[in-house]
């Protein structure tokens, strides 16, 4: 499975100095450098080396500094990773390509190479701003068939969280979510309801919802 591939891609990036997050608005995972200026990367995850794979790399260049491509070792060697055609299909299109071998380690095939596609800042910012609002890294890159865990989830949660036992107002709860009042207005996926003017307490779907996030809650 793809999810098998990000932890290994994971701490290669990370050795280098980024920050890791899997599941970013939908890429595989999404790397920060934390340096000025920022290095967006982006990495897409297949088993094999595929037109899909490639084609989700090139969707994905308009929104990112670097794009890294992973897929899976064969198991004798002599899959694409050793294909000179694909490294030369990377290397024109500027993009990296790593191979992760059987015992977990990475092996750089390709390096990302300058290449300055026309910037998207839209989706550059979005991806941005949904990895710095995400806490901790809740995802495992590669899951497609699972819901995600986005920053607005972890929000939404935080707050049916607080009112589990209790009712509250959005600027009480403003220090857990800072944005209380829009996710208790809009209340997109039902766990909360309106009991008074100003005052929101937890639907009986809010109270399950906790039951089916509760790996994903703040201890007690």
């Amino acid at each position: 499975m793809e999810t098998d591939l990000y932890l290994p891609v994971k701490r290669h990036l990370e050795a280098l100095g980024f920050t890791v997050k899997g599941e970013v608005r939908g890429c595989d995972l999404v790397a920060l450098s934390g340096t000025d200026p920022e290095i967006v990367v982006i990495g897409e995850l297949k088993r094999t080396f595929t037109l899909e794979l490639v084609l989700q790399a090139v969707e994905r260049t308009a929104a990112c500094d670097e794009v890294w491509l992973a897929i899976a070792a064969s198991k004798r060697g002599r899959g694409r990773e050793s294909d000179a055609r694909v490294k030369k299909l990377c290397r024109f299109l500027g993009f990296g390509l790593l191979v992760v071998l059987p015992a977990g380690g990475v092996e750089v095939v390709v390096e990302p190479a300058p290449w300055k596609p026309r910037r998207d800042a839209k989706r550059r910012s979005r991806l941005v701003e949904e990895h710095r609002r995400r806490s901790g890294d809740p995802n495992l890159g590669g899951s497609t068939r699972t819901p995600q865990m986005t920053a607005y989830r972890q929000q939404a949660l935080s707050i049916a969280n607080a009112l589990a036992d209790t009712r509250g107002r959005p600027r009480d709860l403003r220090t857990l979510a800072p944005d209380a009042a829009k996710i208790l207005q809009a209340n997109v996926y039902g766990w909360f309801e309106r009991v008074e003017r100003g005052v929101y307490g937890l639907t009986a779907v809010g109270r399950d919802a906790l039951t089916t996030w509760a790996g994903h809650l703040p201890p007690p």
